[in-house]
This record gives structure tokens, C-alpha cells and sequence, in this order.
């Protein structure tokens, strides 16, 4: 056979190899008799074979249509699950929620959001990946995760990004540090300092050394960390001085263990959100994502 069989007759052949009637099979399809008796004769000839034998009133199988019934009720049956599951989709049901984000946002804004996420979608599947702005914009780019919660990605034409805030990078010194007794940097004293950043890889130390490249300050010494919450106790022991946004250091900063102070004149700020692939229309599931996202970051910085 060349063409696909139709998956219409398939059902009711289905049906009319149970009822063996073809009177009984139209009142349960609510068509007419001639109808199924065409649609039979159509099947059989799309099949290539003799399906059906009448006897009398009663209408029986052939070894051919024997065969056809095993594989019409697998394919019904599969048909059925393809359309269940496609409907689930699209309602408070099953289904996946495949994210990305960078490890400042795995480490505060993800758990807060996936919590109340859960309370709407409690039989999600919630898939993760970690990483930096390039990495999720490749993953994205690959099909391998739907949104990331992330830094602003510039020219990427072929994704889309939904602003969340922006907030502004300070500098973040133990309150043992000359800067936190002085209440200020001097500019002079900035190329002396040990400094513990981000990985060379991220958008934010990206930002950092073209905030310093322009006001013409070298950073000298600089120890890369993945880990905020390393960064923070390795400033605490005054091992360095780190470059951060005051909302992911606000319990140590009210502690009094940590001390925030400007970078400058000019102040540098970031932009965060959610990048999705452009063009992609949203489920139900990432809209609820991304409208979580949005109250919880909407107290961290200008939207």
C-alpha cells in the first residue's frame, strides 16, 4: 500500500468487527447504514484485499481483515494516547517546564518561583539546567530548554526577551575593609585591591571590565568563583573585594558584615528576564512561569 488507511474506517471497522452488524455499528457511530457499508467498501479497497464476509445479516471477518483488526485497535488505541496527552498540555495537568538559568538565579529567584509553580502545577515535570548566559542561549538555541532566566543577551535576533528588573553592581567589602570605616573608594586604591568575581565566561564580568576599561582602571588581581555564597564568606574574611548587586548581598549587608559602596560616578547596571526562542508561543505552564517571575523579582531593582 502506498497511501496511509484511513483512521476514520479504521474505527469503524473496529466497531463492526465487534458488533458483526452493520445496522448496530451505524446507530452507534450515529451514521447511516450506507454510510459504514461504503466507508467498509472504501477500506477494503485501500487494503488491497476482502475484509468482510456477510452471512445472512451477521458480517464476519476474513483472514485479512483478522489481521486488520490487531493493527486498527494498536493504532486506535495510540491515536487515543497521542490525543489525551496533547490535551493535557494545554490544561492544569501534566507536562514539562524546561528551564535554564544562570547560578545567581538558581541560587535566589528559581526556588521562590518553582515553590509557588508547584502549588498550580503539582504534576509538572520540572527540568533545570544551570549556567551561564552563553551556555543557555546555545541551549535554548538547541531546542534543549524552552526559557532561561537570565542576563539580557545582546544581539541574539533569533530569541526574545521578557524584562524582569534591572539592578546595579556595587562594590562589596568586609566591614573590616578601609572602604567600609572611610564610607567611600578612593579611585586611586581601586587597582590595588584583590578582587573575586564571576567567570570570565558571564555576561556580568563582561559588564565589569567594560565598566573599568572605560573609566580607564585596571582590575589587577582577580580570582574567578562560581559560587555567590563563596564569594560573600571569602569577602567576610577579607580575602577580597567582590563586585555584586546589594539584593543578593542584603541579609550579610543588615548583618553588618558586609558593606556596599558605589563604583563610581557613573553607575553600571544589568538587565534581567526571560529569553525564550522568538516566535515560540507560550503554554499555559510558561506563562504562569514567567507572571511568577515577575512578582518576585518586582521588589529587586527597576523594572
Amino acid at each position: 500500500m502506498r497511501n496511509p488507511l484511513n483512521s476514520r474506517r479504521l474505527q469503524q471497522f473496529s466497531v463492526l468487527a465487534r458488533t458483526g452488524s452493520f445496522t448496530q455499528t451505524a446507530r452507534e457511530l450515529h451514521l447511516t447504514q450506507s454510510g459504514i457499508s461504503h466507508s467498509m467498501k472504501a477500506l477494503e479497497h485501500e487494503a488491497g484485499c476482502r475484509l468482510l464476509d456477510r452471512l445472512g445479516k451477521k458480517v464476519v471477518l476474513t483472514q485479512a481483515g483478522e489481521q486488520l483488526l490487531q493493527h486498527a485497535q494498536k493504532i486506535l488505541a495510540e491515536l487515543a494516547a497521542a490525543h489525551d496527552s496533547l490535551s493535557a498540555l494545554g490544561k492544569w495537568s501534566k507536562g514539562r517546564l524546561r528551564l535554564g538559568a544562570n547560578t545567581t538565579a538558581c541560587q535566589y529567584l528559581i526556588p521562590p518561583v518553582l515553590r509557588e509553580f508547584k502549588e498550580s502545577f503539582p504534576e509538572h515535570t520540572i527540568n533545570l539546567e544551570p549556567g551561564d548566559t552563553p551556555a543557555l542561549v546555545d541551549a535554548l538555541l538547541k531546542h534543549r530548554i524552552d526559557l532561561a532566566l537570565t542576563l539580557a543577551a545582546a544581539g541574539e535576533t533569533q530569541l526574545e526577551f521578557h524584562p524582569l528588573f534591572t539592578d546595579e553592581l556595587f562594590f562589596v567589602v568586609s566591614a573590616a575593609h578601609p572602604w567600609a570605616r572611610a564610607g567611600r573608594v578612593e579611585r586611586a586604591d581601586i587597582p590595588r585591591q584583590s578582587y573575586i568575581l564571576s567567570s570570565k565566561r558571564s555576561v556580568t564580568f563582561r559588564l565589569i571590565e567594560d565598566y573599568f576599561q572605560r573609566e580607564q582602571v585596571v582590575l589587577n588581581t582577580v580570582l574567578e568563583v562560581g559560587s555567590m555564597e563563596a564569594t560573600k564568606e571569602l569577602v567576610k574574611l577579607g580575602l577580597g573585594v567582590c563586585i555584586l548587586a546589594p539584593w543578593i548581598t542584603k541579609r550579610e549587608i543588615e548583618e553588618g558584615a558586609l558593606v556596599a559602596l558605589p563604583l563610581g560616578r557613573k553607575k553600571l547596571s544589568r538587565r534581567w528576564g526571560i529569553l525564550q526562542r522568538a516566535g515560540r508561543c507560550l503554554t499555559l505552564a510558561e506563562e504562569t512561569f514567567i507572571g511568577l517571575c515577575h512578582s518576585a523579582c518586582g521588589l529587586l531593582g527597576q523594572p
